[in-house]
């Protein structure tokens, strides 16, 4: 069980890294063939930081373990809300903008509840699939969010810098983007077959492994762009980081996992959906109280404190 400890380990620190690789080397190419930095942020950088969710479930719905695609993205969505906005806000009380309120968080409630709606197929009472039907709609949902970032990025004159990526030699760009992808297919190969293995070796299911061992190892490149962002008191990107997130990780990563292969829904990941449904809509209650658009310290330590109990509680279940 070491063994199998260590190489999962060592999958993760493949996923994470990998993915800064293959970041840089497409920044470095879009931006040799003078893409805008707008499109770089939207697309390239977007890919990346969810690249370790993406990889982990494209490999787990080729290998049908269902109970990892969802435990997954809804671990992951709910680490995202619960400990890293718990963590940005005790480091600084949360400010943001009025878009973020009205828009953003609303429209990650809608994803939420939409994945809730069609994984339960609540008009077929004997069928729990999310079918490739859904996975187009969830698809189509994502480009119509990636339209709206673009045309409110336009209206409000927001330009990503790049200063970070300099001009590399080719060979080195196609090094980066190459060793990037296999990094990311060899980490998540790791990731998914050591997964399985600690599960069954420690009696747990993959449901609770993927909800919480998994989900937090893909969620690390979230963790540490919102901790940096609440220490420099960039509000927008801790909050704009995790809200957008979760939206990804619905509308995409669920969408392409179900394209691959219907995926069989386990109706127990209700109560964990339910938990990011209320959590993101105490998020939203939470701009209106106190200072208006702003998570107080004690906003953020009692989402801290209900993850830290919902947690306590699956691993109490599953003994």
């Amino acid at each position: 069980m070491i063994l199998q400890i260590l190489l999962l380990l060592l999958g993760f620190i493949l996923l994470i890294k990998s993915a800064d690789w293959l970041v840089d080397g497409a920044a470095a190419l879009a931006k040799k063939y003078n893409v805008s930095d707008l499109a770089i942020g939207l697309t390239i950088v977007a890919f990346g930081t969810s690249a370790p969710e993406l990889v982990v479930n494209t490999i787990a719905a080729f290998q049908a373990h269902h109970d990892i695609v969802f435990g997954n993205v809804i671990g992951s969505n709910n680490f995202n809300l619960f400990i890293i906005l718990g963590i940005a806000g005790i480091i600084t009380p949360m400010v943001v903008q009025s878009s973020t309120v009205w828009k953003e968080i609303p429209l990650s409630l809608i994803a939420a509840l939409v994945l809730l709606i069609l994984a339960n197929d609540f008009w077929a009472a004997n069928s729990n699939i999310l079918s490739r039907i859904d996975g187009i709609i969830l698809i189509v949902l994502f480009g119509v969010f990636l339209l709206y970032v673009y045309k409110n990025m336009r209206s409000n004159n927001v330009v990503i810098q790049d200063s970070a990526h300099k001009p590399l030699p080719p060979l080195k760009i196609w090094g980066l983007i190459i060793i990037g992808l296999v990094g990311l297919v060899i980490g998540g190969q790791l990731v998914v077959k050591n997964a399985v293995h600690l599960a069954t070796a420690l009696g747990i299911s993959e449901k609770i492994i993927g909800l919480t061992i998994v989900a937090l190892g893909t969620s690390l490149p979230e963790l540490a762009t919102s901790v940096v962002a609440a220490t420099k008191k960039n509000n927008d990107i801790a909050v704009g980081n995790i809200i957008g997130s979760n939206i990804f990780n619905i509308f995409l990563i669920l969408g392409v996992s179900s394209l691959i292969r219907p995926i069989e829904y386990n109706k127990n990941f209700n109560l964990d959906l339910g938990i990011l449904v209320l959590g993101t809509i105490f998020l939203f209650a939470a701009m209106f109280t106190g200072r208006k658009r702003k998570l107080d310290r004690w906003e953020a330590g009692l989402l801290l404190a209900v993850y830290i109990g919902y947690t306590v509680w699956l691993i109490l279940k599953e003994a």
